[in-house]
């Protein structure tokens, strides 16, 4: 009987190190992409695109089939989450996500869950699982409480996160509940990505570099610790990756403290000084600037090198340090994988 084809990018997760690291890319199923360009055009909207799954299902598994990454990431969006727990969810063209009623100006309470608005995105899982390669590691998403937080209470996306870090200080039991609330809804979330067929999940907190370290600890490392803890309940065997953006001092206490199995790096953390201040044998994932990826040549040559350097001796997947940027250029990518690669 044939042994089952490796998957590379889930052994590191699970510790192994291995001699050419793993890569995927943040964003990689998107804008980038003519062929998403393509598609987006003639479905609609975003999040339309979201919710077909045959749609969504076709993007996960676009960079796959044109560059062979060795991971998949499921398209969707951090804020299906507070949709399914009764906020309305639509996208202004050019400006981004928004979400009603701001909580803000309303009690969670008074929102009507609805959770089937969650069901095509297990469809999506179901039909990439089908048609993603034996060796491609398969990974869903959801984003941390903290993040998806600063989103329902501002209604939006905003620069230093005010409304929500405003609620946290003042009305912190209030605050609180509803962190309890998103920590229960994206375990239950991923743990039905994970009896879907991903294999391993991304716990995203963008916002997480705006808090001070006491409110880093209360609001980012123990709700993540907490959905570590029940999700690991009952799905023992999957890989949680962390990645608190813009904690830079504190990714070693974030590691420490939530118990991830691998640790996602921003653009703007030293390499070399992550690879020395986390635990040794802590798998981590990054973390080139999206713009050396853009700008190419030498400059992405000498960062591609500098990483690979720096983590020469502990497991690593190779990434960004955030999400791809539209403007990227395909050839540029192709030279990313050559030089990860080692072709």
């Amino acid at each position: 009987m044939t042994a089952p084809a490796p998957k590379k990018l889930l052994n590191v997760l699970k510790g192994q190190r291995e001699e050419i690291p793993p890569v995927w890319l943040m964003r990689q199923a998107g804008r980038y992409l003519p062929e998403y360009r393509a598609l987006r055009a003639e479905k609609g909207g975003f999040l339309e695109l979201a919710y077909d799954s045959d749609a969504a299902a076709e993007i996960t598994l676009q960079p796959i089939r044109r560059f062979g990454f060795d991971g998949a990431i499921l398209f969707s969006d951090i804020l299906v989450i507070p949709h399914a727990m009764g906020q309305d969810l639509w996208f202004e063209t050019g400006e981004g996500p928004r979400l009603a009623p701001r909580l803000a100006d309303s009690r969670l309470d008074e929102l009507t869950p609805a959770p089937q608005r969650l069901t095509p995105v297990f469809e999506t899982v179901r039909k990439v699982r089908a048609g993603l390669p034996d060796t491609t590691t398969f990974l869903g998403f959801a984003g941390s409480p903290w993040t998806v937080a600063t989103y329902m209470v501002h209604g939006q996306g905003s620069k230093d996160q005010s409304e929500a870090r405003r609620m946290a200080h003042a009305e912190p039991a209030r605050f609180a509940a509803l962190i309890d609330e998103i920590v229960a809804a994206t375990v239950d979330y991923l743990g039905r990505q994970i009896e879907a067929g991903v294999d391993a999940v991304q716990l995203f907190d963008s916002w997480a570099g705006s808090l001070s370290p006491a409110q880093f600890e209360k609001w980012v490392i123990a709700p993540n610790a907490e959905i570590v803890r029940r999700l690991k309940e009952r799905h023992p065997d999957t890989p949680i990756i962390g990645f608190p953006k813009g904690a830079g001092g504190k990714l070693a206490a974030y590691a420490e403290g939530t118990g991830v199995d691998a640790l996602g790096l921003d653009e703007t953390v030293d390499p070399h000084w992550a690879d020395r201040e986390l635990p040794k044998a802590l798998p981590v994932q990054g973390n080139l600037d999206p713009l050396a990826l853009i700008a190419g040549g030498p400059d992405l040559e000498s960062a591609v090198d500098n990483i690979l350097s720096a983590f020469a001796d502990r497991p690593h997947i190779f990434n960004l340090g955030h999400g791809i940027l539209p403007d990227t250029p395909i050839e540029h990518v192709e030279k990313l994988l050559t030089l990860v690669r080692r072709d």
